[in-house]
């Protein structure tokens, strides 16, 4: 605050800066937010994703700690002991990327960001429970990781087996989906490969139907989240049957297996196709050198079945055919085909291009026929053009199936192939194991030991962690530890003779699919104990951006119930509450320039940040050069195109109360917020507003104001659904309401208890100023521990109505009247009214229309 405590409320301004470090360090000493697991109040965790430590925070942290923040505090005041921690998701390919790039070793540029984010998260004055912080880097950590990962094993939840994956021949390493761009390595550009590799893989496969059919209770998570689960895990219902393939050469299988979740189109199949890594393609490739080329070039494209569905289609004729199954005189061309995925289904495929958009893709390049066996009414004739048909309709065209509707044409052909021996209905799951193996140094260590007599050997668990080397370098392509002999070469646990480690790290995504339990558990000697976990758990509310919706929440969902299936944990949903906040958004601003001039040498602009801005006689310009500005669209803040805040930059100006409470008041919380200048200086003010506020309450007369007192508590009501809810904006909205109506109130013990009550309702959202105010007003102890307001109910019931009155239909006067007054009371009472008197001036009225609590028009 000012220097100048004692003039009026106007001339005093509250001083954030000051504020924002006093009440920090307050909170630090009095170890305000540490939780307490012995606790007996009602326990509640509140999450928001812990971040990968890249160097600095962005306002889309912000708003995300934010919004956990309030909740987590306001859970506090509401008597609930809180577990609200931070953690970093701290192993990765950047931190590797930045070894390669800057010579520097990944854990050391690692801590020094976490270091850095960790001193910027402090000045937002969270409330979190430091105490419990950990990066997933900690040998600590990843040491229980690794025992959880031989649990896992020894109960059968883990395999190794051969996979296709992408590999980039000169960094000599496997590459994710996202890191295989245009076919080519991200990093080195070459053309990407299809290799098999020895993979290790967890099943969570074993969990899939239990997985879709547990969306139904996710009751607090977006439809949209689960929707895009049950998509991802993919149950299909259909068909698995046999193709036999007609005189089939020596070394080619004489039949195989397609899944289809189609099977009342059978009679529109136009060919069958394999995969190129089938076992009759890999038969037809080692007499045909055309097939072996063929499948090489397939090879060159990615694994990513997106990548898959959006290339090309393209087939090789075997030259064999195989029979229809539901007519023996029909023969169907056998194709080996890129778009088959192997690991889908059974790897091959019945082709119906009339229906199936790749499928006609397909067959019109191939000049295949495409016979049309479904339609609607009237339409039966009407030919496939370049969209296949995949809506409604009665088959045609299909023998026995002709004039039934697709779904009873489909188990019909199920009955029949049941019957007949050549089918079976059956239902697949469109996910995969999920496999973990990453061939790169940071990361969590798999701790098994390779020997030549004993085969895989877990390392004992009394050996853990297996802790990742300090003296490696990145000098060469590919993993540092393959080529580090003391770290790699160690002797087999069983039998003593010379073995390796496994070389291969685990996916980041292990680190984070379990950190939720360790945070509630933090013993020594195991993960986490068993008792202390379930009482915080499952995380009571959990936040996150909307990208992480597939795989982090599907993962997680996962490994929990792994644990609860070998009785390490007694919960098999993670997270209870799940919400994902929208992207802070901002401008983005471009200068113009020319090939060659230094700045941009390939490109006709280049992107220009905010601070880098200037206005000059009404026009941006960037300052630098003057070059004029075009202001291009609103996006997502990245470092790319420069449309970022730096949150440091607020805090200083601004104080940490405006940049949170921007992020809470500005738009719903899970839409898109763009930043703006007038927005964070609104924010501002309201700040200011409180401080005022607080020091208009300091003396009050005596005397109510039962308006004002009703409105208090509508207002308690109000923001306490509004923060069960998350919607911080309608809280936010009604702290305004309150705010005006004590700047406009007569000084009076009521207008007195609700500044005091609106501090402690805005405490979780702006708790430095309120903290302030608190202590201004006298208040004991920290506002942080003061218990929530409680609404009175009989002061939520509306004693009073707003009557709008009518003369001949013409709105003249509106008079709040109590509710529910007798109709000849409401008469009087308006007739005597200046306003309408004047109208009426004296004459008997026609007749009186009252509409109870509502409206009078008095008819002339």
């Amino acid at each position: 605050m000012s220097t100048d405590q004692t003039g009026d409320a106007e001339s005093v301004r509250f001083d954030p800066r000051a504020a924002d470090s006093r009440w920090q360090k307050r909170w630090e000493a009095a170890d305000t937010f540490r939780a307490d697991s012995s606790s007996t109040k009602p326990k509640t965790m509140v999450l928001e994703m812990f971040p990968y430590p890249s160097g600095r925070i962005h306002m889309g942290h912000v708003r995300n700690y934010a919004m956990g923040d309030v909740l987590a505090r306001a859970r506090r005041m509401q008597g609930h002991a809180v577990l609200h921690p931070m953690g970093w998701d701290a192993f990765g390919m950047p931190a590797e990327n930045a070894a390669m790039e800057r010579g520097v070793h990944p854990g050391s540029w690692t801590r020094q960001n976490i270091a850095a984010m960790r001193a910027q998260l402090k000045r937002l004055g969270l409330a979190i429970d430091w105490s419990r912080e950990f990066a997933t880097c900690d040998p600590e950590y990843y040491g229980h990781e690794q025992a959880l990962f031989l649990d896992l094993l020894k109960a059968g939840l883990v395999d190794r087996r051969d996979a296709w994956v992408n590999w980039d021949p000169v960094d000599n390493t496997v590459l994710a989906n996202e890191q295989v761009i245009d076919g080519r390595g991200w990093r080195s550009g070459a053309a990407v490969e299809r290799r098999k590799l020895t993979q290790w893989f967890l099943k969570i496969t074993e969990f899939a139907d239990e997985l879709a059919a547990d969306l139904a209770t996710l009751e607090q998570w977006p439809e949209k989240v689960r929707l895009m689960q049950e998509n991802w895990i993919g149950k299909s219902k259909g068909l698995r049957f046999r193709f036999d393939v007609e005189a089939a050469p020596e070394g080619v299988p004489a039949s195989f297996d397609v899944f289809t979740t189609r099977p009342d189109t059978l009679f529109g199949a136009s060919f069958a196709a394999v995969a190129i890594d089938h076992p009759i393609a890999a038969a037809v490739a080692a007499g045909s050198e055309a097939a072996q080329a063929f499948i090489a070039d397939a090879r060159a494209t990615g694994t990513a079945a997106e990548e898959i569905e959006t290339a090309e289609k393209k087939g090789f004729d075997t030259g064999l055919s195989v029979v229809h199954p539901l007519d023996a005189t029909r023969r169907l061309p056998l194709f080996i085909a890129n778009f088959v995925l192997m690991d889908y289904g059974t790897g091959a495929i019945f082709g119906c291009p009339a229906h199936d958009q790749r499928d006609l893709d397909f067959a019109r390049k191939y000049m295949l026929p495409v016979p049309r066996v479904v339609a609607l009414p009237g339409e039966e004739d009407v030919p496939i053009g370049d969209e296949a048909y995949t809506g409604p309709g009665k088959l045609i065209n299909s023998g026995f199936l002709t004039g039934l509707d697709v779904e009873t044409a489909k188990m019909a052909v199920i009955a029949r192939a049941e019957a007949e021996g050549w089918g079976q209905g059956t239902t697949v799951f469109r996910l995969r194991d999920w496999g973990v193996s990453r061939q790169r140094y940071w990361g969590t260590p798999i701790p098994i030991i390779h020997c030549e007599a004993c085969g895989t050997v877990p390392v004992p668990k009394a050996d853990l962690p297996v802790v990742l080397p300090d003296d490696v370098t990145f000098d060469r392509p590919g993993n540092p530890l393959d080529r580090h002999p003391t770290w790699r070469n160690v002797p087999c646990p069983q039998c003593g003779k010379p073995a390796r480690r496994e070389t291969d790290t685990l996916d980041t995504f292990v680190d984070s699919s379990w950190y939720f339990i360790r945070f509630a558990s933090q013993p020594a000697d195991k993960p986490f104990d068993r008792a202390e976990a379930e009482s915080w758990l499952p995380v009571a509310q959990y936040i996150g951006g909307i990208e992480h919706a597939i795989l982090h929440l599907l993962y997680s969902r996962f490994f929990t119930r792994a644990l609860a299936s070998i009785g390490q944990i007694g919960i098999t949903e993670p997270f209870r509450g799940l919400f994902t906040q929208g992207m802070v958004t901002h401008e983005t601003y471009r200068a113009t320039a020319w090939v060659g001039d230094g700045i941009a040498p390939s490109s006709e602009f280049y992107w220009v940040a905010p601070d880098e801005l200037e206005t000059v006689d009404g026009k941006l310009r960037e300052k630098s050069t003057g070059r004029s500005i075009a202001i291009g669209r609103t996006e997502k803040m990245s470092k790319s195109k420069k449309n970022v805040v730096d949150p440091d930059a607020i805090l200083d100006r601004y104080g940490a109360d405006a940049a949170r409470w921007f992020m809470l008041s500005d738009s719903p919380p899970e839409r898109d917020l763009a930043w703006s200048l007038a927005g964070i200086e609104g924010a501002s003010r309201f700040v200011q507003r409180l401080w005022r506020i607080a020091n208009l309450a300091k003396d009050a007369p005596d005397g109510g104001n039962e308006e004002l007192t009703r409105l208090t508590h509508k207002t308690i009501d109000g923001i306490t659904h509004d923060i069960d809810r998350l919607q911080f904006n309608k809280a936010v909205a009604r702290a305004y309401e309150l705010a005006n109506a004590i700047e406009k109130a007569k000084p009076s013990i009521a207008r007195t208890e609700a500044a005091v009550t609106l501090l402690r309702l805005v405490a979780p959202m702006v708790p430095h100023v309120a903290e302030e105010a608190w202590a201004l007003l006298g208040e004991q102890g920290l506002i942080a521990d003061a218990p929530w307001p409680v609404a009175e109910p009989a002061l939520l019931v509306e004693t009073q109505a707003t009557y709008a009155v009518q003369v001949n239909g013409k709105l003249r006067e509106t008079v709040e009247l109590a509710k529910g007054l007798p109709r000849a009371e409401v008469e009087a009472a308006v007739l005597a009214l200046p306003k309408v008197a004047a109208h009426v001036a004296g004459a008997t009225p026609k007749k009186v229309i009252v509409v109870p609590d509502r409206l009078v028009n008095i008819v002339l």
